[in-house]
């Protein structure tokens, strides 16, 4: 397995400057008037803000404790300072390699491969894999949930667009996770994929490519990743205490984005909070490749917020306040926890090189 690229290259700067100006476009054309979003912004409440902010950097301990109980459970050894400290990495890579968040989950099954050897690996993926499909059972929960509150209250009407959008994202996502579920449980079709991958590879290379050396050390990682799968099918336990930080994730992400509004003094349900936060995440998985991936959230959650009646220069302001500590403090606390992990082992190797 190798190393994703984390490099800083052209399209790292270039692409959250256009993204940012596709925002403002799109403000433009929906007649968002900016400078009452400016207005707005200088009568924020800071103290549910802050408080907002501290949710948010709990949400992340929360997963990360959550894919720790999943990994431990494997036998691999794993802190929760270290857990958490990966986590934070495979955020920063995510924000510059969007790839529906694998591109930060191999960055920890990499780290743990290199640090425990390539026998972790497969159980270092069963471990991400069952979190992904635990992370999706409950995106699909927060849906529902969003909408039976949705028709029991007395909630703006939705457009139905937007209605359809909802039962369209959690079709998808629930034939997703089905989907995965079969694969991940069945080493026989996972291996026949396999093989197809390689033989199209083949093909397509015209034999130029060697991939017999490859081939037999992924089919090992499978053939372990489907053993480690299955000694959760028996011990079902670390499963419900991982869905249990998981749902305490969720309380802390729509807790957050209910104190934003708080804090510009504007009151809310929690229908319009739990439907926006889990089709934003669906739409934040669409691997796109655009580095911070700005732009796309931003209006998705704006547009969202209109459409429960929110007035725009609030959406809008409510968007770019949330987009402060979900995209840009994690992107940099990600870039200090790589910096981190990165360095101390040179730093700990050179303390402890012997004198010439």
């Amino acid at each position: 397995m190798e190393m994703p690229q984390t490099k800083f290259t052209w399209k790292t700067v270039v692409f959250p400057f256009i993204g940012i100006a596709a925002f403002l476009i799109y403000l433009y054309f929906f007649h968002v008037d900016i400078p009452a979003i400016v207005t707005t912004l200088k009568t924020i409440n800071l103290l549910p803000y802050v408080i907002a902010v501290v949710l948010s950097l709990l949400e992340i301990l929360f997963f990360s404790l959550s894919w720790r109980v999943l990994a431990n459970f494997l036998r691999i050894k794993l802190s929760a300072i270290r857990s958490y400290l990966l986590v934070w990495y495979g955020i920063f890579v995510d924000t510059l390699i969007p790839a529906e968040a694998v591109s930060g989950e191999l960055v920890r099954a990499y780290q743990i491969t290199k640090e425990q050897g390539n026998s972790k690996c497969g159980p270092a993926l069963a471990s991400l894999v069952v979190q992904r499909f635990l992370g999706m059972g409950v995106n699909i929960a927060i849906l529902i949930v969003g909408i039976a509150l949705l028709f029991t209250g007395n909630q703006t009407p939705l457009t139905s667009i937007v209605f359809n959008s909802i039962l369209l994202i959690t079709v998808g996502i629930s034939v997703s996770l089905i989907a995965l579920i079969v694969l991940a449980f069945k080493e026989q079709w996972t291996t026949k994929l396999l093989n197809w991958i390689i033989k199209t590879v083949k093909f397509l290379s015209r034999g130029r490519w060697s991939l017999n050396q490859l081939s037999q050390s992924v089919h090992q990682i499978i053939q372990s990743f489907h053993e480690s799968i299955n000694e959760f099918k028996n011990k079902p336990k670390p499963l419900l205490i991982s869905l249990l930080y998981l749902i305490i994730t969720w309380v802390f992400s729509l807790s957050a984005q209910y104190l934003v509004f708080m804090s510009l003094g504007i009151s809310v349900s929690w229908s319009m909070i739990t439907i926006t936060a889990a089709i934003v995440l669906a739409v934040k998985a669409i691997p796109i490749g655009i580095p911070f991936e700005v732009g796309i959230p931003e209006a998705t959650m704006t547009t969202l917020y209109m459409a429960f009646g929110i007035d725009p220069a609030i959406a809008a302001t409510a968007t770019i306040l949330s987009r402060l500590f979900t995209l840009w403090l994690r992107f940099f606390i990600g870039f200090a926890a790589q910096q981190w992990l990165t360095l101390k082992p040179i730093i700990n190797s050179s303390l402890n090189k012997p004198e010439i």
